[in-house]
């Protein structure tokens, strides 16, 4: 079964798990010194936020799946769309490893689609000197949806 992907980068972690926490009457499933993530049923959400020093919003959206068949189903969407993918297999991201397809949006917002396969102990591949979450960086994607009339 899916569940919805929202991920926003916060200014204060502290600050913000009281915050989100009151919003959805729950306490986060993971806490870490810089993430949280709150796994939610009602409504079925995956909502995380972290502080690493990206900018204070949105950082990206995404579709968490159960299963291999889900996901590649998901990126053959993608593709019969004729939308660029960026896969990325075995991802060590927001303490968890996971097979990926990323799609940037018209707006520029990044979207996942994912399966998580465990736990990892640390944000990212700390190896790679990476502070920010994973991903692509965004960067706008034209797609000619046509104009209305056309």
């Amino acid at each position: 079964m899916k569940r919805f992907h929202v991920h926003v980068s916060v200014s204060n972690l502290e600050e913000s798990i009281r915050f989100y926490s009151a919003l959805f009457g729950a306490q986060p499933a993971l806490v870490k010194p810089d993430y949280a993530k709150w796994m939610l049923e009602d409504p079925r959400i995956n909502f995380a936020i972290s502080s690493r020093g990206a900018p204070p919003g949105v950082d990206h959206l995404g579709i968490q799946v159960g299963s291999d068949e889900e996901l590649a189903q998901v990126r053959s969407q993608l593709e019969q769309a004729q939308l660029p993918v960026l896969d990325e297999p075995g991802a060590a991201c927001c303490y968890a490893l996971s097979d990926k397809h990323w799609v940037t949006d018209p707006q520029g917002i990044a979207w996942e689609a994912y399966r998580s396969l465990g736990t990892i102990p640390t944000f990212n591949d700390e190896r790679a000197g990476a502070t920010a979450c994973c991903g692509p960086a965004a960067t706008p994607v034209q797609v000619n949806f046509g104009k209305r009339g056309e």
